[in-house]
């Protein structure tokens, strides 16, 4: 596992509202570098495949909806220790929660609308950015 890549997703709230530049901006200048970056619209079959790790959990169905309703910025970024460093970066999965300048402070509006997802462990972050890119699409 390179515990120096994570997965990222910025999405549809903050799709819809234009925000995923300056996202994708504070990313990098928070020094991660993006190794493969596109722009997707999510079934809601894709959405349930992507979420399955939650199935039966009560935000699933909202949750599933919601990352269904619109395009997504699926990306693939690289740190030392990107993992920590970009869940630090993003802050709290409850923008009301999350520490003063973090992503979803300044542009999520609630916990499922919280503007990204950033992967949890190294198995995840390869996981699901294999759900959005084949190998070759990812560089070196």
């Amino acid at each position: 596992m390179n515990s120096k890549r994570t997965f990222a997703l910025v999405k549809p709230g903050a799709v819809r509202k234009n925000h995923y530049g300056e996202i994708i901006y504070l990313i990098t200048k928070a020094g991660f570098s993006l190794k493969a970056m596109k722009m997707v619209q999510l079934s809601m079959i894709d959405a349930q495949r992507f979420y399955a790790v939650h199935e039966g959990k009560e935000f699933y169905e909202r949750l599933t909806k919601f990352i269904s309703s619109g395009p997504v910025v699926a990306l693939v970024l690289e740190k030392e220790n990107a993992i920590e460093e970009f869940r630090k970066l993003i802050g709290s999965t409850d923008p009301a929660q999350a520490e003063e300048g973090t992503i979803r402070k300044l542009f999520g509006e609630s916990v499922t609308m919280n503007a990204v997802h950033g992967s949890d462990c190294p198995e995840n972050a390869v996981k699901e950015w294999s759900f959005f890119f084949a190998q070759k699409e990812i560089l070196d």
